[in-house]
This record gives C-alpha cells, sequence and structure tokens, in this order.
C-alpha cells in the first residue's frame, strides 16, 4: 500500500534523481522541469562504495542539496543480484531519510520508454553470458506481462509460448522471432540516465499517492550456491 497521500499543493515540476546499479555501471540521471542529464560510470564491481558518491557529484553538477530533492527513482532489475540489492536498499532509505517517494522503474518499462513497441510485443534486453531476459507487454500496451524469463536466444524455450503474429522487439530480437516465424525487430539498448530520470518525473505527475517501496525484480537467482563445508558445531 502506498504510504501516503500526496499534499494538494504538491510540485508540478519535482527535482527528481534516479539511479541504477543493476548491471556492470553506476548510472545516476536527474530531471527538473524540461531538462534532464546524468552519468553512466562503466564498472565490474564496486558499485556500493561508488554510488553515494556519484549521486552526489550529480547533485553538485545541477546546484542542489539533498533536502532539496523531491523523488528518488530506481531501477530494480532484472540484472545483476547484489547490484539490484544495492541500489534499492540504498533508494529506500534516502527516501525514509528524506521523506520523499521513492519509484522503482524495471528495464522491461526503460526498454519500453526508448522503443516505441506495439501491445503484444515481447521486449527483450541482454543478461549476462550472451543470454537475455524477456517479458511481454499486453493488450494495454503499457503493462508488462508476466513475471518475466531469463532465456537463451538462439533456443528460447517452450514455454515462452512464441507465435507466428507475435511481434518481438530488442535484443537478439530477430534470432528470437525466427523460432516461431514471427516479427523481429532489433534494437540496441543501453542504459540513459537521463531518460531514466525523466520516466521517474512522468511516474510521480501520474500517481495520486506515495508509491509501494520498491522491491528487487530478480528474475535470475544469485549464482552463490551454499557452502558444501559441513557447518562448524556451535558451542553451548
Amino acid at each position: 500500500m502506498p504510504d501516503k497521500v500526496y499534499p494538494e499543493n504538491r510540485k508540478k515540476w519535482p527535482k527528481v534523481v534516479a539511479f541504477d546499479t543493476s548491471g556492470p555501471f553506476v548510472s545516476v540521471g536527474w530531471a527538473f522541469e524540461s531538462y534532464s542529464g546524468g552519468n553512466v560510470l562503466n564498472m565490474p564491481r564496486g558499485q556500493a562504495e561508488a554510488l553515494l558518491p556519484a549521486i552526489e557529484d550529480t547533485l553538485a553538477s545541477c546546484g542542489w542539496t539533498w533536502s532539496e530533492v523531491d523523488v528518488i527513482g530506481v531501477a530494480v532489475g532484472p540484472g545483476n543480484f547484489t547490484g539490484i540489492r544495492i541500489g534499492v536498499s540504498a533508494a529506500r532509505g534516502l527516501g525514509l531519510a528524506l521523506g520523499i517517494p521513492v519509484f522503482g522503474i524495471s528495464q522491461f518499462e526503460l526498454a519500453y520508454g526508448t522503443i516505441p513497441v506495439d501491445p503484444g510485443t515481447l521486449v527483450s534486453i541482454p543478461a549476462p553470458r550472451n543470454m537475455a531476459y524477456v517479458r511481454g507487454f499486453g493488450a494495454g500496451g503499457q503493462q508488462a506481462c508476466g513475471t518475466g524469463l531469463l532465456i537463451d536466444p538462439g533456443a528460447p524455450p517452450p514455454k515462452l509460448e512464441l507465435s507466428a503474429g507475435m511481434r518481438v522487439h530488442g535484443h537478439r530480437a530477430r534470432e528470437i522471432a525466427a523460432h516461431a516465424g514471427a516479427r523481429g525487430i532489433d534494437e540496441h539498448y543501453a542504459p540513459d540516465a537521463a531518460r531514466m530520470a525523466e520516466l521517474i518525473e512522468q511516474k510521480y505527475c501520474e500517481a495520486d499517492a506515495f508509491p509501494p517501496r520498491p522491491v528487487p525484480d530478480y528474475i535470475k537467482p544469485p549464482d552463490a550456491a551454499p557452502a558444501r563445508d559441513q557447518a562448524p558445531a556451535i558451542l553451548p
């Protein structure tokens, strides 16, 4: 449930800060009025240490202080398990400390916001090890359907239920679509910090109350496996 209802005099143009650590990068964007910007720092590790300094650099470039930020946005996945936890935890903590709304946004929403697709389209985004994350968009166009899948684009699983009338859009789309005689439109997808902040601003303007706290959208479970060694005895 939403935390609380917006006040009647809420800002028409909020100051938005949004960030994404779901991949081998730290992406931080900002939006205010009709302006937006941001930066993407490529890094295979170290996102936890780099995130807050990157946000503070963004605030400094805008001439903002923490107390001026009206909205926090965070990418909730899918992507790297640890990276998603870093971003979502930071966003929830900042929202609680500042008393401001926090909106989550999935990579599929980010892709849909930059790729014009028709209702009923399967959207594909890149995943590690030459795989792809896929999720369908329903008859309403903007509403994602299902929980999403991690697939091998060269060998889509039967549970994907591809049909000849379906359209696939995004990462290795033609390769995925070819297995069902469907139409595929390849589109490169990469983090876009400014676009992320703009979409969070749009979510804020369309909402009538604080959203629920963001939760991770993992799709893929963590790579870590339980230890095989016998656990040590616990002394009384």
